[in-house]
């Protein structure tokens, strides 16, 4: 892509001028937490210096401007994603909290013994854990859509799994181990013809492609900000608003509610129902302006230029000897996991890293995926808006040299 504008790209990202051990920063690591640019940094900075104070609450200022921020940062979530309704987003820590949250209010009024919840065979455990604590604690079953080697979902498996037994299904739209994109759109549609609902988890996926959720049609859809070039500590969750409405508290305090008395007490509407307690303020103001710096560069222009850094990457690895892709499905983000022979995952990432190049070395909280393909761990190397065919070079090269050494 000629007309894509690296250069003034990189230059908005402070890290990436770093050296590590004398060498150039080369971040191959996004797909664990992205860098942030200096206009996001300089918007926490800002309020900070000049208009933070607790909002909501306040008649004073400075608990305005706070106010104001915070809530415009709602509706610009709420465009990004094209959200009906800004009570569809509600600010949690991160995608981790959003799908606890759906299983613990949703899941606890909609399950029963007996009754199924439906996952992938290749999810974060983010979206393993709290359904499988929900199944403990009302005697429902967690199934499992299997995968093939290529790292594809079995779409007959999934078909057959959607009984009248299933009340949720639970996939991820692009898997953090893999790369693989999932038809969810397809997915839904189909547990939607049951009238199973369905949630997304898009913390992968979202930094990386544009997201319509009316046009998915998900009942819900979660998302972490540290993934999206936005703070960490801070995430959303988007719900229908018939659902969220009919779903109780999360947690009890402050700011969830309308009245309080030792005998009862009665619930704020959407979407502060959910928002109990003093919020993450300068992080979801950062995760505001971290949505307009991706405006500006649009989400078609990154997911085409992320594509081609994919293509290139896949087809230097690919062409060293002892070295194996793990999953190589059709249709993949910018993530390339590997394996090389007789050297463990966890001294190619400290070898990298010796050349100033940082990858994930590990399970990458996907065990179940490690245990299909029979490996301890993978190498993984993910790529961002920010990268370069330059740095996909230099990890080439890292590895070559890393194969050399071990002999």
């Amino acid at each position: 892509m000629n007309n894509y504008p690296i250069e003034h790209i990189r230059a908005d990202f402070p890290i990436l001028a770093e050296t590590i051990r004398t060498k150039p920063l080369v971040y191959l690591d996004n797909a664990a937490s992205c860098q942030k640019p200096n206009a996001v940094i300089d918007s926490m900075s800002h309020v900070y210096r000049h208009d933070y104070a607790n909002i909501h609450r306040g008649v004073h200022t400075l608990s305005v401007r706070s106010t104001e921020q915070f809530e415009a940062a709602r509706e610009k979530v709420k465009t990004f994603i094209n959200a009906a309704s800004s009570k569809e987003i509600i600010f949690v820590r991160g995608a981790t909290e959003a799908i606890n949250l759906v299983a613990q209010t949703f899941g606890r009024l909609k399950v029963k013994a007996g009754d199924e919840i439906l996952i992938t065979a290749m999810e974060h455990h983010s979206n393993i854990v709290p359904w499988q604590m929900l199944c403990e604690q009302t005697g429902a079953v967690l199934k499992v859509v299997p995968m093939t080697q290529q790292g594809e979902l079995i779409y007959q498996e999934y078909l057959a799994l959607l009984t009248p037994r299933t009340r949720l299904v639970a996939i991820t739209q692009m898997s953090n181990a893999l790369g693989t994109i999932n038809p969810v759109q397809a997915m839904i549609a189909d547990a939607h013809a049951q009238a199973i609902p369905v949630l997304i988890d898009g913390a992968q996926a979202l930094p990386h492609m544009p997201v319509d959720v009316q046009a998915l049609d998900c009942d819900f859809y979660v998302f972490s900000g540290h993934k999206l070039y936005a703070p960490s500590g801070i995430g959303v969750l988007y719900g229908k608003q018939a659902l969220l409405e009919a779903m109780p508290p999360y947690q009890g305090g402050g700011d969830m509610i309308k009245t309080v008395s030792f005998t009862k007490s009665t619930y704020a509407d959407l979407p502060y129902k959910f928002e109990a307690g003093t919020p993450a303020i300068a992080e979801v103001i950062g995760l505001g302006c971290a949505l307009d710096y991706l405006n500006t560069i649009g989400m078609t222009a990154i997911a085409d230029y992320e594509a081609e850094l994919l293509s290139y990457a896949t087809e230097h690895l690919q062409g060293i000897e002892g070295l194996t892709i793990i999953g190589k499905a059709k249709h993949k983000g910018a993530i390339v996991s590997f394996t090389l022979d007789r050297i463990h995952p966890h001294d190619i990432g400290t070898m990298l890293d010796s050349l100033g190049i940082a990858i994930r070395a590990g399970h990458h909280c996907a065990m179940p995926v490690m245990e299909f393909y029979q490996v301890p761990a993978t190498a993984r190397a993910s790529f961002a808006l920010y990268n370069t065919k330059a740095e996909i070079d230099v990890l080439v090269q890292g590895i070559k040299g890393l194969i050399k050494l071990f002999g």
